[in-house]
């Protein structure tokens, strides 16, 4: 009998063929190597239309192996606190403290919202509203917006908080809302058979059929969130990979510039496998 997750494998004894189970682990390091390969695929392939545009309309553009001699250069140094040449560790550091602050109050707000608007067809239509309208207002606008706001509590620092916070709520709110809405009948039907108390209900019930679209929220608004934190460090003129990137380009440190982008792409691709991996396990099967 072949257990879940084995790989199947077939042996010869005799005149007979005996199908024989593979270790899960087997399985599993089969399914990383492949995952690193198509990884290394893809980068190359990113590399080398990198590396044609330096060759073609952007010859002032370091090339990839110019840019990655650069990052593992200020990797070396990623805590250094000359006042000059802050380490680029402590620029992630200091976006990542923001991201994660604004991104849990968008959150703690977005996920009972969107519940309450996929339960409730009142809350659905009194805030749905709300939503689509600032929903696509761009960070750029939201940033001098909130300048204006929390003039008095905070100045660029509260301003890039709250950028961050109301521009990566809306894919928790929306696709939370989504997850509870679509809940089916049946269920319902059977909760209610069974006299299940609101609690029972909701632990056994709605938020599992819920979870994984709360959770694919999550990832679309992390995304978000570390998208608008290096626009809004920019214009805010904070420490962090924005205003590194900014100010690198500035000085004319071209090579810095492309690394700090490197850098902010990587992250970004760490924080997505983190909750890909989060739905993967929240996920019906």
């Amino acid at each position: 009998m072949i257990q879940d997750g084995a790989l199947p494998l077939e042996t010869v004894t005799g005149a007979k063929t005996k199908t024989v189970a593979a270790p899960a682990w087997m399985l599993q390091v089969k399914t990383s190597a492949l995952n690193f390969v198509w990884l290394l695929a893809s980068l190359t392939l990113l590399a080398v239309g990198w590396q044609i545009v330096c060759m073609t309309i952007g010859k002032d553009l370091p090339t990839p192996l110019t840019a990655t001699a650069t990052l593992i250069e200020m990797l070396k140094t990623p805590f250094s606190t000359d006042p000059n040449n802050m380490g680029i560790g402590l620029q992630l550091g200091a976006s990542l403290k923001r991201v994660a602050i604004g991104f849990s109050l968008g959150a703690a707000l977005a996920i009972p919202l969107g519940m309450l608007m996929g339960s409730s067809a009142i809350c659905k239509r009194l805030f749905d509203p709300i939503a689509q309208i600032l929903r696509p207002v761009s960070p750029l606008v939201w940033f001098p917006l909130s300048l204006v706001t929390f003039k008095a509590m905070g100045g660029t620092s509260t301003a890039t908080l709250f950028t961050i916070f109301i521009t990566s709520l809306w894919p928790t709110l929306i696709n939370t809302a989504f997850g509870v809405g679509s809940l089916p009948e049946d269920y319902r039907t059977v909760a209610r058979v069974f006299q299940f108390s609101s609690q029972r209900y909701f632990s056994k019930i709605l938020l599992p059929f819920a979870l994984p679209h709360i959770v694919t929220g999550l990832r679309l608004s992390m995304g978000t969130a570390w998208l608008v934190i290096v626009a809004a460090e920019m214009l805010s003129g904070d420490m962090g990979m924005g205003f590194f990137a900014w100010d690198s380009y500035n000085a004319g440190s071209y090579d810095k510039m492309v690394a700090a982008v490197m850098l902010i792409g990587m992250v970004g691709l760490l924080l997505d496998r983190v909750f890909e991996a989060a739905l993967k396990r929240v996920q019906y099967t």
